[in-house]
């Protein structure tokens, strides 16, 4: 049913990044007058033409590298680019993530806790909705094209030595992995919040010793490379626990805490762990997002205004207190609390782009880069607490690696129907297997099959809004990163 080539090739992205060029170019932004205006500083392609087609060059260097679902788990080139480039990643301390879902969004707030006590950050994050360049932040904003080109520039000559040392040449998540810890010496900046990109022990990013270890949960996914239960994928993601760390834990099921547990136990870290050191104590839906009371490794903090929905949003929050609490020495060379109204500020700034984004209004239409069974519990949970729909109309483009039966299920109480489609990556799933899959869980006659994104969004606003006007419906799109990315493009969101 798809129009697009068939493409085996897992070099492919190129193809992403053409589709995207075509919808930024404004060849068919969809009814982007009722987009919801919002500043949330993600970068769009360069306006000067020239610096646009040297970030295009760059990008379609990096494509031709190992993309991030190809691994060979080994932090070999990685400690060989670092050496040769002075060690920059221990220039500054650093907050090092990883976990299952819900990554990306505490790292942003801890960056904006970092930044409202006037400290430089740098934050690594992956993957990007809309640009390679928002991968790397520099004091809570994309980093400049122009700066972009010229770390990748500074470094070409020094990662093709490694490229030629090695049994693989570097991958391109080992590169922008480079990249972001030489921009933070560059810059430089106080601290690095990095995100892990998969795992922990072999990725990428762990050639930083994070003086705080944050792990948010653990749940099934990447079983092919991690593991097939949370304990196995457990072991893997602990190797980020380093000697004498703090390692922040987020509520995990019994078997991976076990496995985290006995890792700091073996490096003699401490511990601090959400439902005992810290948590949410209070939280209720609010206007625009809900209100916390967090009780953090110093003590309360009242009157929390986070400016995202979902239940997994507070619980983020709270390890993200409990993280920047760490950095600073509350709860084991001080107990006194942060200041609160610092606190208060920095959560009240924080953005998430694609992680239940309103982006339109009549009907209202949300974002949210869910991808497995537990991401998608959680989005499905929160658009039920948060929004009230009474029609809710699901898009949902997802990768063919990923237990999408899984992700349908947790979908299927709240949406009335579903349009299914697919993504311009190599990696989506073939909308007429989605298409199958889709109607097992939900029945022939709530599925609708569209091959194209836009025409797959056009559908769904037109389903809701045969709802009529005050009929409460909405449309969810959901399903992938990319598919969120996309999404945003066409809606208007530049």
């Amino acid at each position: 049913m798809s129009n697009r080539p068939d493409n085996d090739d897992h070099n492919a992205e190129p193809v992403r990044e053409a589709d995207l060029a075509v919808i930024e170019a404004g060849s068919r932004t969809l009814r982007a007058t009722a987009a919801v205006p919002q500043d949330d500083a993600l970068p769009t392609r360069p306006k000067d033409p020239e610096v646009d087609k040297a970030l295009r060059e760059v990008e379609a260097e990096l494509a031709g590298r190992w993309q991030e679902t190809k691994l060979e788990p080994s932090l070999d080139r990685m400690n060989a680019l670092m050496d040769i480039l002075g060690d920059p990643q221990r220039s500054y301390p650093s907050i090092h993530i990883t976990g299952t879902n819900g990554k990306t969004s505490t790292a942003r707030m801890i960056e904006q806790l970092l930044l409202g006590f006037e400290l430089r950050t740098g934050r690594y994050t992956s993957p990007h909705v809309q640009s390679v360049t928002e991968r790397i932040s520099l004091d809570g904003a994309p980093i400049d094209p122009e700066k972009f080109i010229e770390t990748y520039r500074d470094l070409q000559p020094y990662i093709e030595m490694v490229d030629g040392s090695q049994p693989h040449r570097m991958s391109f998540f080992e590169v922008l992995t480079g990249m972001a810890y030489a921009a933070f010496a560059d810059a430089p900046v106080d601290v690095a919040v990095v995100e892990v990109g998969m795992g922990g022990g072999w990725d990428a990013t762990n050639v930083v010793d994070g003086s705080v270890a944050v792990v948010t949960p653990i749940a099934l996914d990447h079983t092919d490379r991690l593991g097939s239960t949370p304990g196995e994928i457990a072991v893997e993601k602990a190797g980020i626990v380093k000697k004498d760390a703090t390692a922040v834990l987020a509520q995990q099921p019994g078997e991976a805490a076990q496995v985290l547990l006995k890792r700091a136990v073996e490096v003699d870290a401490t511990v601090a762990r959400e439902g005992m050191e810290f948590g949410v104590a209070h939280r209720e839906v609010a206007v625009g997002g809900q209100l916390l009371t967090l009780r953090g490794l110093g003590g309360e903090y009242e009157q929390i205004f986070l400016p995202l929905h979902g239940e997994h949003q507070a619980h983020n929050a709270a390890v993200a207190l409990a993280a920047v609490e760490a950095f600073f020495g509350i709860g084991s060379t001080q107990v006194r609390p942060l200041d609160i109204d610092t606190v208060r500020g920095a959560f009240a700034n924080v953005t998430s782009p694609g992680r239940l984004e309103i982006v339109r209004r009549g009907p209202t239409v949300v974002l949210d880069a869910a991808h497995n069974p537990a991401g998608a519990r959680a989005a499905a949970a929160a658009v039920e607490e948060s929004f009230g729909f009474t029609h809710l109309v699901g898009v949902v483009g997802a990768s063919a690696d990923k237990d999408v039966k899984g992700l349908l299920e947790a979908l299927e109480p709240v949406c009335a129907e579903i349009v299914v489609t697919q993504n311009s990556s190599f990696r989506a799933m073939d909308v007429d297997e989605l298409a199958g899959i889709a109607v097992e869980v939900f029945g022939d006659d709530r599925v609708q099959v569209e091959s194209q994104l836009d025409d797959a969004i056009e559908a769904a606003i037109t389903l809701a809004e045969e709802q009529g006007e005050f009929a409460g419906a909405g449309v969810l799109i959901t399903g992938s990163v990319i598919t969120v990315g996309e999404a945003r493009l066409l809606l208007g969101r530049k």
